[in-house]
């Protein structure tokens, strides 16, 4: 399989080759370099896949602008909730009107919402002047897509219901020169009775922990200081290697890489959080302290019908011993309000969860029908406006807890990785904790991707203002 992914990736690159040839003969028809947009949908996988399509689109000689009057256009794609798929058609009708003005434009549409073949088939009926469509399993083949629409003319759609191999070492254009995501997973297995996501990423596919290390290796020596580890769920992480490693044993051997700084990773599940992990992060030096643990609901018997496989007591258990082994962890979470059946004595079991963890902040949805899921046709669908009200009063503890939370650093002195200049004072710089809270204080852009020390000296909900030790 390994091998086979190598073979496709020099295949690309030979693809690649062919198409810059085609890109640069339009450049000089044009009389100026091609420009290229990509507006991306959900979560931190998509982001990634962004950055790997942006450094393909890169390799062809496109260059990059802000503007979605691009002469390539492309839409990475979220379908976790129905919203989403309307905000993608209503670029779509934007899009076409810049086309109207621009006939040598293409529109590309990738990601999660291309997997879904009602999708696909409104697209070919009802927005022809979208010129390639593919998904989630075949991002590698993006300059092979175009080259294929330039020699045909003709729309493009080429989608796969799963992965065949995972292709590596492609070009790829990161956001930050100081942190990067690093994929060591794809896929999903857990089939949450609310989620789409295991229907259009396909099943857990794992990388071989070597090509993880060298290529966080390479980030390193590139200026990177911190990753962040990607998967639908890390703690599952090694199952489907011919040799299984554990999400534990894989972080042991990346806290041995000299250089690397710091270590994130989402997204958990607790059904799947182990004891030895648990160990692992009492015992580092690199790992973050900061552990994104989505519980959904506080009710054991909507848990069941969701399909996520802990009771609350389970749960609360795995945060005690977190906070034990970690004590200055911060849990962040998320939340869905409304699941179908939900009860008041369910949701005040939620809240319940809430209070006792007190999360640093928690991500709350109102639940939406996903078509295609077991939960859209569950009979008892919570009535809008008794979940609108679930929904402020959540968001009144989590504010309340959150602000609870955040204060007790305050007068400390942290450690800050610094992001980026503050877009509200140009004066301050952002930068963020260990625990993954937010800090403001005076600096200038040359501290951009430094670890600097800084008093935390006033909490301000979900951030921090603060002064850097000299």
């Amino acid at each position: 399989m390994k091998e086979q992914g190598q073979l496709e990736a020099q295949r690309q690159f030979d693809m690649m080759e062919q198409c810059r040839k085609r890109i640069l003969k339009l450049c000089e028809r044009a009389g100026r370099p091609l420009t290229y947009h990509i507006s991306t949908f959900g979560c931190q996988m998509n982001f990634k896949d962004s950055e790997k399509l942006a450094g393909i689109l890169e390799q062809l000689g496109y260059k990059e602008t802000d503007s979605e009057q691009a002469d390539f256009v492309l839409l990475n794609t979220c379908t976790v909730r129905e919203n989403a798929n309307l905000k993608v058609y209503g670029h779509l009708g934007m899009l076409k009107s810049y086309k109207k003005k621009n006939p040598h434009m293409m529109i590309a549409l990738c990601g999660c919402m291309m997997q879904e073949e009602l999708v696909v088939a409104k697209l070919r009926k009802s927005y022809r002047f979208v010129d390639i469509i593919f998904g989630t399993h075949n991002v590698y083949k993006l300059a092979e897509l175009i080259l294929t629409r330039l020699e045909t003319e003709q729309m493009v759609v080429d989608l796969w219901e799963d992965a065949r191999e995972i292709v590596e070492d492609l070009p790829a254009v990161r956001k930050y020169s100081f942190k990067a995501g690093v994929n060591i997973m794809f896929g999903c297995n857990n089939f949450c009775s609310y989620c789409i996501v295991p229907y259009v990423r396909g099943r857990e596919r794992s990388r071989e922990p070597e090509d993880i290390i060298r290529e966080i290796n390479q980030l390193v020596s590139d200026g990177v200081v911190e990753v962040m580890l990607l998967g639908q769920n890390v703690n599952s992480y090694g199952k489907t290697l011919e040799q299984p490693v554990s999400f534990a044993e894989l972080l042991q051997r990346i806290e041995q890489i000299e250089g690397l700084q710091r270590i994130r990773f989402m997204t958990s599940h607790p059904k799947d959080l182990s004891e030895d992990l648990i160990e692992v992060m009492r015992n580092s030096k690199k790992i973050c302290r900061h552990m994104h643990l989505p519980v959904q609901s506080g009710s054991t018997r909507l848990l069941e019908q969701m399909n996520r496989r802990y009771t609350k007591e389970q749960y609360l258990e795995l945060v005690d011993k977190l906070k034990a082994a970690v004590p200055d962890i911060s849990l962040t979470t998320d939340i869905i309000v409304g699941f179908p059946g939900e009860t008041e004595e369910d949701f005040q079991e939620t809240i319940d969860v809430v209070r006792r963890v007190e999360y640093d902040s928690a991500y709350t949805f109102i639940y939406s029908r996903r078509t295609g899921t077991p939960a859209a046709v569950m009979e008892d669908q919570v009535p809008e406006e008794v979940v609108k009200d679930r929904f402020q009063r959540l968001l009144e503890v989590v504010a309340e807890c959150s602000a609870k939370r955040t204060g007790r650093l305050e007068g400390e002195i942290a450690e800050v990785l610094v992001e980026g200049i503050s877009e509200q004072d140009s004066s301050m710089v952002t930068g963020r904790l260990s625990n993954n809270l937010l800090v403001h204080f005076p600096g200038t852009e040359e501290l951009i991707g430094q670890l600097v020390l800084v008093r935390l000296e006033e909490a301000r909900g979900f951030y921090y203002i603060g002064a850097r030790i000299q």
